[in-house]
């Protein structure tokens, strides 16, 4: 039979290890990481705790240890309601049930010494808790993302909420012997196996968790180098390819669902000679300030890019030419206000644009090329305007040259 005390002394292993990672991640600031860090902290001092039962006295190995190991738990999921943008305090009953069990701690020790109610009372509490981080994670967790860190952690709670389920009921049933958690199985030859099969399932729920916080911290650390990574640095707007991409499964829905996909080729008016005249980082502030108005004015599910120089695109999911056509007159007005300052020396900033729809059995490039064509008629009758691609314009099979950014002001 395995030795309670080595499964202990190998989770406090586990979980210094977890620590020095998660402490090493602290600068990141990931939400939730510092929480994850403390429970940690308190997680190795339960079980040093835990594993100085027979040789300190109860207050400090019985009490304190399950105070410390409840604690842990409440902070691991406040750190998990942060980390997923949530609130990440605990409710009132929550805060209500931990000190309810800290008084029953007490009470079931000294006043009315009562092992097998305590421990009902313990696991009852861990099972509550290990129970919400598996929800918490499982409800939350990023759908685009890969899921196995996801998935590790929900089920490594769930199979934690479940083993505290499981040695409730026996202790509750009276099944288990009148032991505490290590009193139960110092001596092997006295103990039953259900109670070291449930301790253990219950004690190694804590690394697993830890590598588990790990994990989800690794994985948000590679979802902002992705995101950096498909942004512009100037503009912070999706770079050509990370548009190209979501405009190419944007059209397959479209494609397949047969909702309407407006698309919008949008080109500043006179960039060159803002350069020339004020300098390539006045350019830069007009580039940086365009894409901050329209981003800030756009709806949810828009997508917005830079395609190269001052030339950006617009997507727009579940909506037609005419109303893009609405939304973008209302971005050219509110483009040029924000120029139209004392601040920005009067330096007023328009753009045209040409707008299309997607059309069953188009491709990408066929509803660029009509857009981009909308875009150059908007050019040719005077700027500062937008135009939507009539019926009847080709559908070139490739973007016209103006989209690989060589296209004049």
């Amino acid at each position: 039979m395995v030795d309670p005390i080595s499964i202990i002394l190998v989770t406090i292993f586990s979980a210094v290890m977890s620590l020095a990672v998660l402490g090493s991640l602290l600068r990141t600031g990931i939400p939730g990481v510092r929480r994850w860090f403390a429970a940690s902290i308190l997680a190795v001092l339960a079980l040093v705790l835990y594993a100085l039962q027979g040789h300190a006295p109860p207050w400090l190995t019985v009490v304190g240890a399950n105070v410390a190991l409840s604690g842990a738990g409440m902070v691991i999921l406040q750190g998990c309601r942060q980390f997923f943008g949530g609130a990440p305090s605990s409710s009132k009953p929550e805060y209500v049930a931990w000190l309810v069990l800290c008084a029953g701690l007490l009470y079931w020790t000294y006043v009315e010494p009562d092992i097998a109610t305590r421990i009902v009372l313990v696991s009852a509490f861990h099972a509550y808790v290990y129970g919400m981080i598996g929800w918490v994670v499982f409800r939350a967790r990023p759908r685009a993302r890969r899921q196995y860190a996801y998935r590790f952690v929900s089920i490594g709670a769930f199979l934690g909420a479940a083993g505290h389920v499981g040695r409730g009921l026996i202790y509750g049933a009276g099944v288990a012997p009148e032991a505490d958690l290590l009193q139960a199985t110092l001596v092997i030859m006295q103990s039953t196996l259900v109670s070291v099969v449930f301790l253990a399932w219950a004690i190694l729920t804590l690394p697993w968790l830890s590598i588990g916080m790990v994990l989800l911290a690794h994985d948000r650390l590679a979802e902002r180098l992705e995101r950096l990574a498909s942004l512009d640095e100037l503009t912070g707007l999706l770079i050509r390819r990370a548009f190209m991409a979501q405009a190419e499964a944007a059209v397959k829905t479209a494609a397949r669902t047969g909702r309407p996909l407006a698309l919008a080729l949008v080109d500043l008016d006179h960039f060159k000679r803002i350069n020339d005249q004020y300098g390539h980082a006045r350019g830069d502030e007009v580039l940086a300030r365009f894409a901050k108005t329209v981003t800030a004015n756009l709806r949810a599910g828009d997508v917005f890019g830079r395609l190269g120089g001052e030339e950006f695109a617009l997507l727009c999911p579940d909506t037609s030419a005419s109303d893009a056509l609405i939304l973008l007159n209302r971005l050219r007005t509110l483009v040029a206000q924000a120029g139209n300052t004392e601040e920005q020396g009067g330096l007023v900033v328009t753009f045209s644009a040409g707008v299309d729809q997607y059309r069953a059995g188009d491709s990408l490039p066929h509803l660029m090329g009509r857009a981009d064509a909308a875009l150059y008629r908007a050019k040719a009758l005077g700027r500062d305007r937008i135009v939507i691609a009539s019926s009847r314009e080709p559908a070139s099979p490739e973007p016209a040259p103006g989209l690989a950014g060589g296209q004049a002001a």
